[in-house]
């Protein structure tokens, strides 16, 4: 199969379009034809040593987590899928080394759901790791019907799913984003504030009482932000500064695979509720131009690339 890879830890410039072996299917695993991966920053992030402290990395490495695409094959005991089976999914494995920048990528059930209906295979590919992300922190936060979230970049990947899974849920919605994304926020269900110096003011001007819970998806000093403006110590969630949220009282996230919340997120889409705006979709080869385009950190929704 045709992947991209890395030999040893780099930047995008040392990412190859090589032909490497087909992956093994282990028992309770399926074997998917990838129509299309999501970029996120943890890809490159991984790819350049960031995590080498927590995480074992093995070379050649296949960097990309999200995938969408057809089981071609089922493995032992891998009862939840069938041949044919369009499925989506964060294939996050005990170690990194054989990811979805590939034609091919072996995957646990436990990563899985079928794809919905209602989503391109380009925008399917966008949910899993954000919708995840955006979904479990929610989750953790308890956010209910009636209540006021803040939404540090909401118009990013995690946070434009966050939105419409927070209003999905019941809860008005507070979304900082730079004014050229105040439209797109508004569509999909938020208030949108520019970030900045004001911020708190700018909050209190939509919720003179605070809000009821803040998650901070992009770190720069938002759970300091925040704090102030929680009706409630402790209600502060986030994917970036795990300490700065931990010393309030409040909640680091880390993505985890779930068969069950990805199904979750697939009703919501085919519910209506959910969609992906897709920034950019670029083919597998052009893997290095779309790290560059996610590191420049202006990205709408979700950079793609179709397989």
């Amino acid at each position: 199969m045709k992947a991209i890879a890395l030999e040893k830890y780099g930047s995008p410039d040392d990412l190859r379009l090589v032909d490497l072996p087909d992956p093994k299917v282990a028992p309770g695993e399926v074997l998917i034809r990838v129509k299309a991966a999501a970029i996120n920053p943890v890809d490159w992030k991984l790819a350049a040593g960031y995590l080498d402290p927590i995480m074992e990395v093995r070379f050649p490495l296949i960097s990309g987590w999200d995938v969408a695409g057809v089981v071609e094959q089922v493995g032992l005991d891998a009862t939840e899928f069938a041949v044919g089976d369009e499925v989506f999914g964060y294939v996050r494995k005990d170690w990194a080394q054989n990811g979805t920048y590939a034609e091919l990528v072996s995957a646990p059930v436990r990563t899985l759901a079928k794809k919905p209906a209602a989503l391109s295979w380009e925008q399917a590919a966008g949910v899993p790791l954000a919708g995840l992300t955006a979904y479990q922190t929610l989750k953790r936060l308890g956010v209910d019907a009636g209540e006021t979230v803040l939404i540090h970049a909401a118009a990013g990947g995690v946070g434009s799913i966050g939105v419409q899974i927070a209003v999905a849920l019941g809860a008005k919605v507070i979304g900082t984003a730079s004014e050229r994304n105040h439209a797109y926020l508004r569509d999909l269900g938020a208030e949108p504030v520019t970030y900045g110096d004001g911020l708190a003011d700018r909050v209190r001007e939509l919720a003179p009482d605070g809000v009821d819970a803040a998650l901070d998806f992009v770190g720069e000093g938002a759970v300091a932000q925040s704090l102030p403006l929680l009706k409630r110590p402790g209600r502060v969630a986030s994917i970036t500064d795990g300490q700065g949220a931990l010393e309030a009282g409040g909640h680091y996230v880390w993505v985890r695979p779930s068969a069950e919340d990805l199904t979750a997120l697939a009703q919501l889409a085919d519910a209506g509720k959910l969609t992906v705006h897709v920034d950019k979709a670029l083919p597998l080869a052009e893997a290095a131009q779309a790290w560059r385009l996610s590191q420049e950190g202006r990205t709408r929704g979700k950079i793609v690339l179709m397989v």
